[in-house]
């Protein structure tokens, strides 16, 4: 069926799904052509794109090599790695085998630094090793410059590309939802940490805080008593993201997580996030609080291209939040997510229960 056959149709801008029906199939032709591509039946699903549910997660046999092996790094597995009852073709179940090979390689807490933190080596040279692995004896330099001249940085280096370009791309790659976040204090020879969100739940971010950014602290504040240029201003920009993480992890209004489909009762106290909610939502703390570098990026290297405007449609009467958009101007029923709550109103909510 192709567009012109449906203009035979109904010429319309708009054309209602009704009229597909009318379109002449030939069944003979096209049972004909199956049988001859497909003797044996459809083949098993398989895909070798990152953004597929069924993506066997094995970096070099995919279309973006860079970008898959620092999400094995910080411990991602797609669905298909996790869910033996997929259906899924026998090449893409022994990629998952080799991807599982993979493992002495994923981080413990899903928080990798870029520079040199807590005795861990710097992302680079982490990735680097774990490319080593996957290429074996055809990883060299020439290779490792080509996938990052096929990730736009012709010329420069792993650490470069994980600085500067990694998260904007993956934000793109990934439709806008990306699930390893990269933190940073606004520097280029700053703090900056790649994060595997699925990992980041209150005591990660504890972590991230008083552990490894507590170290970068301490590290500039030893390099100003012994005179190293730019401590000063690296620990004044670590000191600034310290507050702004300590006010994501109190989650005040409006640093909140709000979630439309749950009552007051369920709201999260504080950075506790239901990955269950989306990145949409959950994401939004970290890019409410003030900017760091660029333009409504709050404390992320780049800014996702993501609204909390309201949703088409309206809820139903029974939505916990059914009435809230009459205290923005708009109709009951009325799906609002640009909204904050304060954290003892959230707190006696749960008190009226118990």
């Amino acid at each position: 069926m192709s567009p012109q056959d449906v203009r035979k149709v109904n010429d319309k801008l708009a054309v209602k799904t009704q009229y597909l029906l009318k379109v002449p199939f030939d069944l003979d032709y096209w049972t004909k052509i199956s049988q001859e591509k497909y003797p044996n039946g459809l083949p098993k699903p398989y895909s070798d794109d990152p953004t597929q549910w069924i993506f066997h997660g094995y970096p070099s046999i995919s279309e973006s090599p860079l970008q898959v092996a620092t999400a094995r790094l910080l411990g991602y597995q797609w669905p298909a790695e996790t869910d033996a009852e997929m259906e899924l073709s026998d090449e893409a179940r022994e990629l998952i085998k080799q991807s599982q090979t993979l493992s002495s390689h994923v981080d413990d807490d899903g928080i990798a630094c870029l520079s040199p933190i807590r005795g861990e080596k710097p992302a680079d040279e982490r990735l680097e090793v774990l490319l080593m692995d996957i290429y074996g004896s055809e990883w060299n330099t020439s290779l490792r410059n080509q996938l990052l001249e096929d990730a736009k940085c012709k010329g420069k280096s792993l650490d470069f590309w994980l600085r500067e370009k990694f998260f904007e791309q993956h934000c793109k790659l990934f439709q806008n939802r990306p699930f390893i976040w990269q933190v940073w204090d606004g520097l280029h020879d700053g703090f900056s940490a790649l994060i595997n969100y699925h990992q980041l739940n209150r005591q990660n971010l504890e972590r991230l805080i008083y552990t490894y950014l507590g170290d970068w602290i301490r590290t500039q504040e030893h390099g100003i008593k012994e005179g190293i240029d730019g401590a000063e201003i690296r620990l004044q920009a670590a000191e600034i993201l310290k507050t702004h993480l300590e006010t994501i992890l109190k989650g005040e209004k409006p640093y909140d997580i709000f979630v439309r489909w749950k009552p007051l009762n369920e709201q999260a106290i504080g950075w506790n996030p239901d990955i269950n909610d989306g990145v949409r939502l959950n994401i939004r703390p970290f890019l409410t609080v003030p900017d760091v570098g660029k333009k409504d990026a709050g404390i992320l290297r780049a800014k996702p291209n993501i609204h909390w405007k309201k949703d088409r449609g309206k809820d139903v009467e029974s939505a916990p939040w059914y009435k809230l958009g009459l205290k923005y101007g708009e109709s009951e029923g009325s799906r609002i997510n640009d909204h904050h709550l304060f954290l003892k109103d959230k707190q006696q909510a749960i008190e009226d229960l118990e």
